[in-house]
């Protein structure tokens, strides 16, 4: 093989190697959420839950606008969890959130606060129905709890 032709070939191996190589680092078009863990939450129901929420008729989705909070809980290895969430409603809107963590050991703690400095991020902006939190910030379990308690702050706001 001559020396031009054997260049020409190494140099068309290295462009498809390097399109090959950036290709397969391209961020795809469509995100597949990540699967829940499992055993992720329990359904026992929360004790604490209160409402803020304004006097006047619902609003066209169906839900008054304040601030309104309850408490959720979820099972992890270590047991029973709570996770306060405290949201605040405009227009069936979410437009604020607040997390209050109740850590029962130093990796409850670790997740619930990886959940509160992630998850508004998630869901400011978003409808109250179409809140759909499975994992924030690595912390997947903690969102079995606040599943939890917004349901309980969807009844407090009709």
């Amino acid at each position: 093989m001559t020396t031009p032709l054997r260049k020409s070939i190494y140099a068309g191996i290295a462009g498809l190697s390097l399109v090959g190589t950036v290709a397969g680092c391209a961020p795809s078009a469509q995100s597949t959420p990540a699967p829940a863990a499992t055993g992720q939450a329990s359904s026992t129901a929360s004790s604490t839950a209160t409402s803020t929420g304004s006097s006047t008729a619902a609003t066209a989705a169906g839900y008054k606008d304040g601030s309104y909070s309850a408490d959720g809980t979820y099972t992890s290895p270590n047991g029973q969890e709570t996770v306060g969430v405290e949201l605040t409603l405009s227009g069936g809107t979410v437009s604020a959130v607040n997390i209050t963590v109740h850590p029962s050991n130093p990796n409850t703690r670790k997740f619930q606060t990886e959940f509160k400095d992630g998850i508004a991020a998630q869901i400011v902006g978003k409808k109250l129905d179409d809140l759909n939190v499975s994992k924030v910030a690595g912390s997947s379990l903690t969102s079995g709890g606040f599943k939890q308690a917004v349901e309980q702050i969807k009844s407090q706001a009709k």
